[in-house]
């Protein structure tokens, strides 16, 4: 009897070495290097984080650009999963409006997307509320993720999966090691990263794309992994201190550039090593940092600008204030980094249209080269007018970076 004891223990733990051998690349070690370039952009990310971090923005324009953020995210991660709403539309759905029935599952992925980031965003910023990476924690994103979703979603919402199952040609792991593998997953993170002791913004970056890795790798539930592991990313970067108006642009990279992004998964499958995967995310990560530093640099500089006509006007005595006031207003809702003809500036505004239609072109046109000698504005060959920003610029460190923002336009 011991014998045959002995002898069922030990085909059990030969079975279960085999069944581990399948997803040996799932080693929980810090299977990856540094690449020159992953240093690099880390140390771009860590400068571009900091200048958005101290950057004051107006409570509106903050507003806008979360408001954009959470759209541009909600798109990006179920866009990767075969959303096919627009931007459009996932816009009306952030107003409270409704899409068609035959819409109305992918209303209800994008809505949980939405709810997901604000629930954790308010928790993280205005609830000071962080918690390691737990299985519970995880159940709970993959919950948010399928919710209300019906036979939509391939499973039961923040259940762990009840059957084997294939991505693609990659074998998931056994649904019976799904629990363990989840357990160890959370362990290793918290020994590898150390948030708990004092985490540096680096290291948490890292931690956050090798959490949605391995959550691929896993792929611990039916349905919503892929959401669930970049919700995770979300939350890790958010609570390492990430500014919420960038909270969508990893998800954005890996759609902007999904083939890349099969690919770079696949090979991290199929050799264990996350250095190309790192750095892939890393430069996609910086670049779309950059162009969150790009739109608050635009708004510094609207607003910088407003300031300037006014001071302008200040020192000018007008006898007839409504000449003062339009004369003001013309250059007050100039686009500044635009050029338009002396036709685009009579009709860009409907009520410096009316006003200018009472009078005539040729007012405008004489108001326009008082501005030229004033250098507020500037003309190009093709008579054409711009604001001068480069009266704002000329003395500033970030002349450069101010001429490549007009240059994008």
């Amino acid at each position: 009897m011991l014998n045959y004891m002995f002898s069922l223990m030990l085909l059990l733990m030969i079975n279960k070495e085999v069944k581990m051998q399948d997803f040996s690349h799932i080693s929980f070690r810090g299977n990856w290097d540094y690449t020159k370039n992953s240093l690099y952009y880390l140390g771009q990310i860590n400068a571009t984080m900091s200048a958005i971090s101290i950057t004051p923005l107006l409570p509106d324009y903050h507003r806008q650009l979360l408001h954009i953020s959470l759209q541009k995210g909600a798109r990006a991660t179920t866009a990767i999963e075969g959303n096919t709403l627009t931007e459009e539309e996932i816009e009306e759905i952030q107003n409270g409006k409704s899409l068609p029935p035959s819409k109305e599952y992918q209303e209800i992925e994008v809505k949980n997307i939405l709810e997901a980031y604000t629930k954790i965003r308010n928790d993280i910023i205005l609830e000071n509320k962080s918690d390691l990476i737990s299985p519970d924690l995880i159940k709970r994103f993959n919950y948010m993720v399928g919710k209300n979703l019906g036979e939509h979603f391939g499973g039961n919402p923040g259940q762990f999966r009840s059957r084997n199952v294939f991505v693609g040609t990659y074998k998931a792991p056994d649904y019976e090691d799904v629990p363990e593998l989840i357990n160890k997953l959370c362990k290793f993170l918290r020994n590898e990263f150390h948030y708990d002791k004092g985490q540096k913004f680096g290291s948490a970056i890292i931690e956050a794309i090798i959490t949605h890795v391995y959550l691929e790798w896993i792929h611990p539930f039916e349905d919503g992994n892929g959401r669930t592991g970049r919700l995770l990313e979300f939350y890790l970067l958010l609570r390492a201190g990430n500014p919420d108006i960038a909270s969508h642009v990893l998800s954005n990279h890996y759609n902007n550039t999904r083939i890349e992004y099969y690919r770079q998964l696949d090979k991290a499958n199929k050799s264990g090593n996350l250095s190309e995967f790192i750095e892939y995310a890393l430069l996609g990560f910086r670049d779309g940092l950059m162009n969150i530093i790009t739109i608050i640099q635009t708004n510094l500089l609207t607003i910088a600008w407003q300031k300037l006509v006014y001071d302008m006007f200040s020192d000018i005595n007008y006898r007839v204030q409504n000449v003062f006031k339009r004369k003001r207003r013309t250059l007050l809702h100039l686009p500044i980094f635009k050029e338009l003809s002396m036709d685009e500036i009579f009709f860009q505004n409907a009520e410096l249209s009316k006003e200018y239609a009472s009078l005539s072109k040729m007012t405008l046109k004489r108001e326009l080269e008082e501005f030229l000698q004033m250098k507020l504005l500037v003309k190009s060959d093709g008579d054409k007018y711009r604001a001068n920003i480069g009266l704002l610029v000329q003395q500033s460190p970030l002349r450069k970076i101010t001429n490549n923002i007009y240059d994008g336009f």
